[in-house]
């Protein structure tokens, strides 16, 4: 199986530490964290993904939302920089532990993290990276 992510969730997936908007969103995300750190494939894909499920039934949502989709697009520009290979939907990622240690590395001198401007979660993010990574649900 492939698990579908957007691409900012790219970037959330690193510092992902078992908060979020409601019990079933992390219920959820803990079951993708595990198949990430299980080295289980990355599929792109525009719009709603794999981790925003429980959260698609509301059409106010914000995973519907412009701002996300320009998150998205930034992700996409800055981790393709990164690996050196364009990241449109449809690409597919394997996260091995070399890609998310490079990943994480960038993110926490900031190097990958324009997508991130105006996040509710940014202060969390911040915290996570400058602690060193400690306790994050998605390992390498």
């Amino acid at each position: 199986m492939t698990v579908r992510l957007r691409a900012h969730h790219l970037l959330c997936m690193l510092t992902y530490v078992g908060k979020g908007y409601s019990p079933a969103f992390v219920e959820n995300y803990e079951v993708i964290a595990a198949r990430l750190s299980a080295g289980e494939g990355i599929e792109l894909v525009a719009g709603p993904d794999d981790i925003c499920g429980p959260l698609t039934a509301d059409p106010g949502a914000h995973c519907h939302g412009a701002s996300v989709i320009e998150r998205d697009r930034a992700a996409a520009d800055a981790v393709a920089r990164l690996i050196g290979s364009p990241l449109p939907p449809g690409a597919r990622i394997t996260p091995s532990a070399a890609l998310i240690a490079r990943l994480r590395k960038t993110f926490a001198t900031g190097e990958i993290r324009t997508a991130c401007s105006g996040c509710e979660w940014s202060g969390l993010c911040d915290s996570v990276a400058d602690g060193g990574y400690l306790g994050v649900r998605v390992e390498s």
